[in-house]
């Protein structure tokens, strides 16, 4: 087992190492400031969909870039956005935490706004196919975009927070998947099946998948007691068939 989550964890790190670079960084307003995002595009003529990448509370790190050129490898403009303006924790849980503690909801909730502006707004963008996903911190606020953009086309949630209050779910418009680990002390069995509960009862378009044996992070972590790499696999390849169907058809 050790053996097989080493490899994989290998050729995630060597597919960073090879992409890392792809993408460039960009600025864009946000309100009266100016921020700045991790830009990764497919390039060729013609609007493609687009992605608003959304970090863990680690902050816009390398796996997050490569994740964005995953995304433009497969022909969407993928902007990964910095909601912590340029901090990062590294690897030190202590400092994540105090970041996302004091990430100001108001100025979050403005720059995934201004993010999707700024990416309807580039000629190689078409507007209408504009999707949002996220991993744990980056996973809630993934959800946050489709909250507040009634446009918004599609919504991968990767173990992130949810909500239950009917008049906020009544907002959401786009179709949603989720990925979440059944070990999950923080998003628990119990809180999805809630927010799944909620928005089936809305008639949201919802398509969650809780994996037996996963914990918090069991897609990102590289940590072989959290990593799960059969799980991970299995929601890559959920992520990418969602959003080709709903980002790419018509």
């Amino acid at each position: 087992m050790k053996k097989t989550i080493g490899l994989w964890m290998a050729a995630v790190l060597l597919l960073a190492a090879r992409s890392r670079g792809a993408g460039a960084p960009v600025s864009y307003k946000s309100g009266d400031e100016t921020v700045s995002g991790y830009l990764a595009a497919p390039g060729g003529a013609g609007r493609h969909p687009a992605l608003i990448v959304v970090h863990e509370w680690w902050g816009l790190n390398d796996w997050v870039r490569a994740k964005a050129d995953h995304f433009a490898r497969d022909g969407y403009v993928a902007l990964a956005i910095d909601l912590y303006r340029g901090k990062s924790a590294g690897r030190d849980p202590d400092v994540a935490h105090q970041l996302m503690r004091g990430l100001p909801e108001d100025r979050a909730a403005r720059d995934l706004a201004a993010a999707f502006r700024y990416l309807a707004a580039r000629a190689d963008v078409d507007p209408a196919r504009i999707g949002s996903i996220g991993w744990c911190m980056g996973g809630g606020y993934a959800l946050e975009a489709a909250i507040q953009e009634p446009t918004l086309a599609a919504c991968v949630i990767n173990y992130g927070r949810l909500v239950t209050d009917p008049k906020t779910v009544a907002k959401i418009r786009a179709p949603m998947l989720g990925n979440f680990g059944a070990e999950d002390q923080g998003i628990t069995p119990a809180m999805v099946e809630a927010f799944e509960k909620e928005a089936r009862a809305a008639g949201k378009a919802i398509d969650f998948k809780i994996y037996p044996g996963a914990g918090h992070g069991f897609a990102s972590n590289p940590d072989p007691k959290v990593f799960r790499p059969e799980a991970a696999r299995d929601a890559d390849a959920r992520t990418d068939a969602f959003l080709a169907r709903e980002l790419k058809k018509g």
